[in-house]
């Protein structure tokens, strides 16, 4: 069988080597591995390649993303991968001068390499046009942010009004942390199946909504607003409950990761490099290091480089930071903040409690009645996600008992009864379940030249990292 000539792909890839190796403070990423056919024009104008091996890793599909530097990249590349419900195993980040290389070893959400061509493709296709989705279309809907203090039986007040007002909750993310709630709904007008555009109704419904969530003795902090362009919905969560500062600690408030394990947070820095070393050891989870990067670009620093490896045992993630002035961290009450905001930022997606899973023929109502249920049996969501598809609600709720502790069976079971057993379920957290150990990677035989050259990427960026001095080893 004929082969096909290596010569001029490995040429490319050797000068790659020499120019990656040159020794410097700084390191530039100007490249683009393609195929020999592609000329040295095309290479250099094209400022974003997305590659992705299923051959060179044993237990991990890999993703490599070698770009023009811009800022959030990272956070969108992230982003993109998270939203198809896949794990980053590993990971490899090194962004200076004008490029960007990044790695990471994805799989599902049972720990399996991806095999699906379809959600490769959707990979591909995703990042490659990363510029041009940023934004959530809310197209025929009308979007209300809602932040305040937290209570039990808050949301079936929420969703009550909603449904007096003769409005259709379609979608609605809420999260809830150190006693603050934030949450994001979609709505269109029961009567007419659209978005609502009637200046007077929206200011009607922001004027209730206000009074629930002010409750007593939320006067001040209490806030509701209408939004026309929203970003990715969990990105916009991050920001509000950023800017509502959940990460101030109150010493009456029972937070899901003192329930567990607190995120281990430390910031140093290495001042002959220029940044602020910024380290985090927790439990692994999903989406996990896509909340990281979304505190710290509402903080305003900018990852340079950074490693990213799970194991059974938890997670362990290193950043190099600097702020976008391009400054470190440069005061210890400065520390301290950065370290608040990530504990939050981790703690936020942490929810305690039983996940209940609902999925009924949607109806008018049907959220104030079942949120109803729950608050006439003292149970408080910690968090809920609400979608409807084809007319049915599929519906997700976090919940615990009213000093956030585990709810009994029987409780459960009487709530399950109330609202229809067949339609409420009970179901354990599947990553908890099914969290697959790691054994250590192989590199797998016979896995062809783009297999082994996107492998010696991964190596590479972590030789870089090595050489640096921003690593301990690269093995």
């Amino acid at each position: 069988m004929m082969q096909m000539d290596r010569r001029p792909y490995m040429d490319e890839f050797e000068k790659l080597l020499v120019r990656m190796n040159t020794p410097s403070s700084k390191f530039e990423f100007s490249f683009t591995l393609c195929f020999p056919t592609t000329s040295l024009n095309q290479l250099f104008s094209v400022n974003l390649r997305v590659m992705i091996d299923n051959a060179g890793c044993v237990n991990a599909t890999l993703v490599m993303i070698d770009s023009a530097r811009k800022d959030r990249i990272l956070l969108e590349a992230v982003q993109v991968l998270t939203d198809l419900n896949l794990l980053i195993k590993k990971g490899y980040v090194s962004s200076d001068g004008r490029w960007n290389m990044d790695v990471f070893h994805v799989t599902d959400l049972s720990g399996n390499k991806l095999t699906d061509n379809n959600i490769i493709n959707c990979i591909q296709h995703s990042l490659g046009t990363i510029r041009n989705t940023r934004s959530k279309s809310i197209d025929g809907m009308t979007a209300i942010e809602l932040t305040g203090t937290d209570r039990v039986g808050l949301l079936s007040e929420v969703f009550a009004v909603l449904s007096e007002l003769k409005c259709d909750v379609v979608e609605s993310k809420v999260w809830t942390h150190n006693g603050r709630i934030a949450a994001l709904i979609y709505l269109k007008d029961c009567d007419s199946g659209c978005s609502i555009e009637d200046s007077q109704k929206i200011e009607k419904i922001e004027a209730r909504l206000r009074n629930v969530l002010k409750g007593d003795n939320d006067i001040r902090s209490a806030k509701t607003s209408v939004s026309m362009a929203i970003t990715h919905t969990e990105r916009r969560l991050h920001q509000m409950m950023f800017a509502d500062r959940d990460y101030e600690r109150s010493a009456n408030i029972k937070t899901s990761g003192e329930c567990d394990h607190s995120p281990l947070v430390s910031v140093q820095n290495c001042l002959e490099k220029g940044y602020s070393v910024l380290n985090i050891q927790c439990k692994d989870r999903p989406k996990l290091l896509f909340d990281v990067l979304c505190t710290l670009t509402d903080m305003q620093y900018v990852v340079f480089h950074a490693t990213i490896n799970t194991t059974e045992t938890g997670a362990y993630l290193e950043f190099f930071i600097r702020h976008t002035d391009g400054s470190p961290i440069s005061s210890e009450a400065e520390k301290q903040r950065v370290t608040l905001c990530l504990r939050a930022a981790i703690e936020r997606r942490a929810s305690e409690g039983v996940r209940l899973e609902l999925c009924t023929m949607d109806r008018p109502g049907l959220l104030a009645e079942v949120t109803r249920t729950f608050r006439e049996n003292a149970l408080n969501v910690t968090r809920a996600e609400i979608s409807t598809t084809m007319g049915t609600a599929l519906n997700i709720f976090y919940v615990t008992d009213a000093l956030g502790n585990d709810v009994d069976s029987r409780m459960i079971e009487s709530v399950r009864q109330g609202i229809g057993s067949d339609c409420l379920r009970v179901k354990e957290l599947p990553f908890r379940n099914q969290q697959k150990g790691e054994n250590e990677e192989q590199h797998g035989g016979g896995s062809g030249l783009g297999g082994a050259v996107l492998l010696s990427l991964g190596s590479l960026v972590k030789k870089n990292l090595y050489n640096l001095g921003l690593i301990k080893s690269y093995s």
